[in-house]
Parts: structure tokens; sequence; C-alpha cells
């Protein structure tokens, strides 16, 4: 069997992509060698050469909301790294733990459990492998289960039931944590009150991932996720004690390791926000790399404008005189653009500029 899937890319594709068995199929039928399909060319490796370990994201203690020195490094952090990390943020370690134990669990399913949220009867729900397969040169070496949040009625209509309910609950505990950081974020901006159209375009849509990288055969050759940045307003990820995350730092080209810290959040700025910030706030690269040992998992939550709002630079930002950088876009464009290749570092941006 092995051999049969691996001699021919169609029914590699197949197998992974259209049967929905993922990368964590070719994982469980033994295969000892990375296919040629998932082979990364050289400049998109993430070597040692250009990777630093002496240098690294803020981490944050959030046990005081109200001191100023939190609003200070938040905003700090989301203009010279666009990431940084957030412990003492309140949400309990269990819950985190939980979610975490949810994503084994859901990827442990049979395939055919797995498989009819490739083809959901809601577009809110996506059970896939890589980013865009059909679109992309190479593929990475990554499942995930996307979920929309419409409403709580929506999922538990359609999400997943290994999962819906540890979702659900994840999603509202991390509401507080959420509201807090845009609204330190947004006084940054000198947006004073968060009304309800602001709302809206800051986290009118919630998604929340469950990524899944198992272990790789040849992961010196691979990725987990390619270089990209978010399209969100911010993203809160959730990753494991394993690592694997890197960040490229703003205006160089070395790449650095966010170490796993137990009960921390990993916060980034989306390049929904860069643009409304007129490029105050920096949306970063950012990659996964592969790795041989164990099965990697991370659970990020993208927090995005509605479909149906237009994006631009905020006019508190402006209001000195300021001259915008970004036109103004209707953020459904945005996201048409994002997802109708493969990852590609920053390129989407560009759209934005004027």
């Amino acid at each position: 069997m092995i051999s049969k899937i691996l001699s021919n890319s169609e029914k590699l594709f197949d197998f992974v992509v259209n049967e929905g068995h993922g990368v964590k199929g070719l994982c469980d039928i033994g295969i000892q060698a990375l296919p040629k399909q998932y082979i990364q060319p050289l400049e998109e490796r993430i070597t040692t050469s250009i990777v630093i370990t002496d240098d690294s994201i803020p981490l944050i203690d959030a046990s005081n909301w109200d001191d100023p020195k939190v609003a200070d490094q938040i905003c700090k952090a989301a203009q010279n790294w666009g990431f940084f990390q957030l412990i003492n943020h309140g949400i309990p370690i269990e819950v985190l733990d939980n979610i975490k134990e949810t994503s084994h669990r859901f990827f442990n399913l049979p395939t055919n459990e797995k498989e009819k949220y490739t083809n959901s009867l809601s577009s809110n729900v996506r059970y896939a492998t890589s980013f865009n397969p059909e679109a992309e040169k190479t593929l990475s070496w990554r499942d995930y289960l996307s979920l929309v949040h419409i409403s709580d009625d929506e999922a538990i209509s359609f999400w997943p039931t290994s999962c819906r309910e540890e979702a659900l609950e994840y999603l509202k505990s991390c509401d507080t944590v959420i509201r807090k950081i845009l609204r330190l974020l947004m006084g940054g901006l000198n947006v004073k009150e968060i009304d309800e159209e602001t709302e809206e375009l800051l986290m009118g849509l919630k998604r929340i991932n469950f990524n899944y990288y198992p272990k790789c055969p040849n992961p010196e050759l691979s990725i987990g996720v390619g270089r990209h940045s978010d399209i969100s307003t911010i993203t809160v990820l959730l990753q494991d004690d394993i690592g694997g995350l890197y960040v490229k730092k703003h205006e160089t080209n070395v790449w650095i390791h966010i170490p796993p810290v137990n009960g921390a959040l990993v916060i980034n700025i989306g390049d929904a926000l860069q643009i409304m910030s007129n490029d105050k706030y920096k949306s970063v690269e950012h990659c996964v790399i592969a790795n041989g040992s164990k099965n990697r998992v991370s659970v990020p939550i993208f927090l995005h404008p509605k479909a149906t709002s237009v994006i631009g630079p905020l006019k508190e930002v402006l209001q000195n005189g300021e001259k915008p950088i970004y036109k103004q876009i209707l953020y459904a464009d945005y996201t048409n653009i994002f997802f109708s290749k493969g990852h590609d570092g920053k390129d989407t941006v560009k759209f934005a500029k004027i």
C-alpha cells in the first residue's frame, strides 16, 4: 500500500487531501522517508544559519491589567516585535490543558470520522491538511480543523461532537483576555472607547483552529506551516511544550524561536491591525518547523473583522495629519486574496497599500 501511494503523485494527493487521511494518515501507514511533495526548496527551510538563540519576544506578566506598565509593554511589543507571550492572564491551566488534550483526541479519531468534515454541511467547519494544497507548489506537514464561531447554536449543530463543547468553553474562557488586550492596543492608537462598530471591526468574526503536526520522517527537509503573516486583527495562540514556532525579527532576515512557556499564550498582530494602525503595529512573518520526535498540537484563536467590514487606517491614527499608507478595502476581498494562494510571507498586505 505504501509504495502504491508514494509512487504516484495523484494517488498521494487523493490519499492525503481528498480522502481525508492527512499527513497523520501517512504516518499511520508507516512511511519511512518524506514524500517529494513535502520537500521544501532550500530557500524556504529554516536552517541554523538564519536562527538566533540569544533573543526572544517579550514575556509580559498580566497579573495586574490596570498597571500602566502592562499597557506600555503590550503596545511596545506590538510596535517592535508584532509578537509577545502573556503569563498570569487569568485563564486556568486546566482549561489550557483540556483544549490541548481535545486536539489530540480529535486527530486520533478514525479517518472516516474526520473525513466527513472535509465537506461539511456548514462552510464554517473545515477539516483539511497543509494550507491550500491545490495552489501550493510544496505541501506542509500539518493537518487542521478550522471552526468559525457564528453562534453557539450553530456550533452545537455543526461542530464535531468530539470537540465542540471544549472549543466553546475555550472561546468563552479567552473572551475577557482578548477584550483586555484589544482595549490596551486601541488605547495605544488613541481610540478611547471600543463601541459596537469598533468591536465588529476588531472581532466581528472568531475562528478557532486545532493544528496537528505529526512526527515527520525528515523534518529538516519539510515545514509545518510556511512563512506567512496572519490576516487577523490579533491571534491568540496556545502551543504545547514541544516548540517549533519561529518569528522573523522585524526588518532582518533572522528567525527567532518562541520557546514554550507553561501556561502562556502567544499573542501576535495580524495584517488587519497593521493596516488599521497605519503600520504602527507590526504583523510579522512566522512559520512552524516540522519535528521528528513528537506529535505537536497548537490551538490559535483568530480575531477578524466581519467580511463586510471596510478596513483602513483608523481616523484616530490619522487625526494629527499622518498620511495613510493603506487604502480603504473590503475585508472579504483581502481574505479572498490570502486564501487563493499558498503562503508567501507578507505579500498579501501589498494589496492594501495606496
